[in-house]
């Protein structure tokens, strides 16, 4: 038997989905999401299957990355030599056990097409980089017990408490996978530690924007009327939709039903992951129909040609207009406030209205209704009363 074959490390970088054979039993396997890894296919001398022909058997040799080509030809060449001498690999072959860190970059390859966008998977990664690796991303996944993850969460856990949160399940999800794969066994030290509170409760601090009172607002659109400017634009309409900043700033043309009076912000560009129907007013089509005549792909065009206005641009028109201490997703709680204290409408049509999700999972999978009818009356008292003293 030979090491050598058909494969080199350059295709084995770029060879697209299916599976590419190497020789002697040897395949790389590339998936859809382009998760790599290899297998070896062996017959088991004087072994039958069920049916009574030769016992022909594929084992998992890991993850490309993980794993090279040529580590990959001694380990299929072992195999192969086992399975000659009448060995079944799986209960006589040398395992060996991949460390913290193999596994967990293996875990986010896998789960590449599973992230609601790149972004979100770069944070999974990039939280176990920063503070579980330089702790125990070498050590074998079969060692790693309480002691070492209290290593990890214990300095992080009072003051940086919303990462260290994140980091437990990440660190949980990566143990849980090893132990999937037979690389571990017994209970997983993340639920034990949480069992045994052996982490100090922490309090959650309620991050609160600052927001502007509702009685102030329609003297504050007033003085947004006189403004020219697109990012004055902007804070009107998000002001009056009670949106996210991101989804006024990303409004593009194809997402609004003029004649429905409509805008349906698609399920990418929500903080829920779900779709978002927004009834619009006539106040908020006065805003944006002029703005049809830029041709631009956004509603809210930048400085840039096809590109939207800048995060920042509604927070630096606020600050430019002296209005100390609110923040543009204020406004949402300012809605808020204005829903509940003078609207008067049931809690279920004000959070529907502000895209959150209202009640448990049970309750949100009878409630189907996005209340359309009742959010559209209550965003036209808002605009009335918004623009009550606007010229």
């Amino acid at each position: 038997m030979t090491l050598s074959g058909k494969l080199t490390k350059k295709l084995v970088e770029n060879l697209g989905a299916g599976r590419h054979g190497d020789g002697n039993g040897l395949y790389l396997v590339v998936d859809p999401s382009g998760a790599r890894r290899w297998i070896v296919r062996v017959v088991v001398k004087g072994q039958k299957n069920k049916k009574g022909a030769p016992l022909r058997t594929d084992f998992g040799l890991g993850g490309a990355d993980i794993v090279p080509l040529n580590q990959a030809r001694e380990r299929a060449l072992e195999y192969r030599r086992m399975a000659k001498q009448g060995l079944n690999p799986r209960f006589h072959a040398r395992q060996e056990v991949p460390t913290f860190e193999e596994v967990a970059q293996q875990v986010h390859i896998d789960r590449i097409p599973t992230w609601k966008n790149a972004k979100h998977g770069q944070q999974w990664i990039n939280t176990l980089r920063d503070y579980a690796f330089p702790k125990i991303g070498r050590m074998p996944i079969d060692s790693v017990d309480q002691p070492e993850v209290m290593m990890c969460l214990a300095p992080i856990w009072t003051e940086k408490h919303e990462t260290a949160k994140r980091l437990a399940q990440r660190v949980k999800t990566v143990l849980d996978v090893a132990r999937s794969k037979g690389f571990r066994t017994g209970e997983n030290p993340v639920t034990a530690i949480k069992d045994a509170g052996a982490l100090p409760r922490v309090k959650a601090k309620v991050k609160h924007h600052k927001a502007m009172r509702w009685q102030d607002v329609p003297k504050f659109y007033a003085g947004l009327q006189t403004r020219k400017a697109m990012a004055a634009k902007a804070l009107m309409f998000t002001c009056l939709t009670g949106s996210r900043t991101g989804e006024v700033l990303g409004l593009r043309w194809e997402e609004i039903d003029f004649e429905a009076q409509l805008w349906t912000c698609p399920a990418d560009r929500m903080k829920t992951g779900e779709a978002h129907r927004v009834p619009l007013t006539d106040e908020m089509l006065s805003i944006i129909e002029p703005l049809k005549e830029l041709r631009s792909d956004f509603v809210f065009e930048g400085q840039k040609r096809h590109k939207q206005l800048s995060n920042m641009s509604m927070l630096m028109l606020l600050r430019r207009m002296d209005v100390e201490g609110v923040t543009v997703h204020g406004f949402r709680s300012t809605f808020r406030d204005w829903a509940s204290e003078v609207a008067n409408v049931p809690r279920e049509v004000a959070e529907k209205s502000l895209a959150h999700s209202v009640g448990s999972d049970v309750e949100r999978a009878y409630a189907r209704s996005d209340l359309l009818d009742k959010r559209r009356a209550l965003m036209r008292d808002w605009s009335q009363f918004v623009a009550s003293t606007a010229g």
